[in-house]
């Protein structure tokens, strides 16, 4: 992954920096479904980076 691309994708939003889903998704060459499904599986991996 070119590093230009994610920092493209990053966006700041009420203060903090966010990756959208479909942005994520395409990073990692998934469906967006896919990728949710991933999260809601394993919200605590998730949660650390909040």
């Amino acid at each position: 992954m070119e590093i230009e691309l994610i920092k493209n994708s990053i966006l700041e939003v009420r203060g903090k920096k966010v990756i959208l889903d479909f942005e994520l998704a395409k990073m990692y060459q998934v469906e967006t479904r896919s990728l949710k499904q991933a999260v809601r599986r394993n919200i605590e991996r998730f949660l650390a980076f909040a």
